[in-house]
């Protein structure tokens, strides 16, 4: 098994590679920072089907939900493995760490590496469930975040884009140099052109989670009361032409379209439930690629501090509604809202005085850049606090066996 001498290696908020021991501390804090529940199933435990669970939201989804309900079931995500030049992706080794964790938990949790989008991995995971886990799935948490979707039955590859719609969006962002020196800087965005709407919706609206409904329920495999919730945000007015109001807004809003088709559907079938959760702002892989997303989060942080919520607590409180431990919360448009601690009148405020006035000279007193630009190294497993970097380290660590 290889090892070696780690350090970071970057391209603005990408990195070459990732660290194996620094993502296991990551995903170890994560769970200890999660509440316990007050009252966990000892056996057995609701069946859960998690789509996109190496990062983000996904991720904090799986660990909430062996904490917070116990779940056991299935896991899919889509990383690349290690090889002679590079560590595998940071995701790869978030999923060793948290098959190891469930293990401890005693949940019986399969891990799958694939195109969550193509219907042979439908396939695998309904033989799954019928094979495994007793022919019932209890709820499915869907989170993705992808550049490309191909359609299984036309065979066409959609691609998705960050454009604002209707006019060319110019907005303020943070970078950082080689030596992490932040810079303001003002940056101008095209507006959507010809199908770019059209090929967005296809990649990142409910297309394919209606899919997976159809298929699951297709195989007789949605257990009575059966619960799914797509993962969404809405954001700031700062950041609405880019976002909300652009091309992945319109994604969004196809995405709680197909959610309000669903639950219609399951309420009659199964008595289940389709809904949205809208959560709040974080970093992650993801949301780094939005013009203006990290110079708001970093401002958020400079406003909240501490109060500034993390994913695992927020996904803490939807499997807490999800499961009935408290009531359901919807918003009039029938979403769980996660995110009502950043969209305050009072913070929205706050974070617009700071956006006003922040430059490259103004920024270090405005936004909490120390927090972020940790944040973000800690995507890849740098920067986490109890970390040895100087020690070498295994970086052909293998996949999670899928075996009972």
């Amino acid at each position: 098994m290889s090892e070696r001498v780690l350090i970071p290696r970057n391209r603005g908020f990408l990195f070459l590679d990732s660290h194996p021991a620094g993502c296991e501390r990551l995903v170890a804090d994560m769970w200890d920072a999660c509440p316990d529940a007050a009252n966990m199933p000892q056996r057995g435990g609701p069946v859960a089907l998690i789509i996109g669970s190496s990062a983000g939201y996904g991720l904090a989804a799986t660990v909430a939900g062996l904490k917070r309900a116990g779940i056991r079931g299935i896991m899919v995500s889509f990383e690349k493995a290690p090889t002679e030049r590079r560590t595998a992706t940071a995701g790869w080794y978030r999923t060793v760490a948290t098959a190891d964790i469930a293990r401890t938990a005693g949940r019986d949790l399969v891990f799958l590496n694939g195109d969550a989008f193509s219907d042979g991995m439908k396939r695998q995971v309904a033989n799954l469930i019928e094979q495994r886990f007793g022919g019932r799935l209890d709820y499915l948490i869907y989170s993705v975040a992808a550049p490309r979707r191909t359609d299984p039955d036309t065979g066409a590859t959609y691609a998705s884009v960050l454009k604002p719609i209707g006019r060319a969006n110019r907005t303020k962002t943070l970078v950082f140099d080689d030596q992490g020196i932040p810079e303001v800087r003002e940056v101008e965005t095209g507006p959507a052109e010809g199908d770019d709407v059209e090929q967005t919706v296809a990649v990142m609206g409910g297309a394919d989670w209606e899919r997976w409904i159809n298929h699951l329920a297709g195989r007789g495999l949605l257990g009575e009361g059966f619960a799914t919730a797509a993962l969404s945000y809405i954001g700031s007015p700062l950041t609405a032409a880019i976002y909300r109001q652009g091309t992945i807004g319109a994604a969004k809003a196809h995405l709680e379209a197909t959610a309000r088709t669903l639950n219609e559907r399951l309420e009659k079938t199964v008595g289940g439930r389709a809904v949205t959760s809208v959560n709040g702002a974080a970093v992650t892989q993801s949301s780094t690629a939005i013009p203006g997303i990290a110079l708001y989060t970093g401002l958020l942080r400079g406003v909240l501090g501490e109060d500034l919520v993390p994913p695992v607590h927020q996904l803490a409180a939807l499997w807490d509604q999800l499961t009935g431990a408290v009531p359901l919360a919807l918003d009039d448009e029938g979403r769980i809202r996660l995110d009502t601690w950043e969209l305050t009148d009072d913070v929205q405020a706050a974070v617009a005085k700071r956006w006003e006035a922040a430059t490259t000279d103004t920024i270090t007193g405005l936004a909490d850049l120390d927090w972020f630009h940790a944040e973000v190294q800690r995507l890849y497993g740098f920067s986490v606090p109890g970390v040895d970097y100087t020690a070498a380290v295994a970086t052909d660590v293998p996949w999670p066996a899928s075996t009972p």
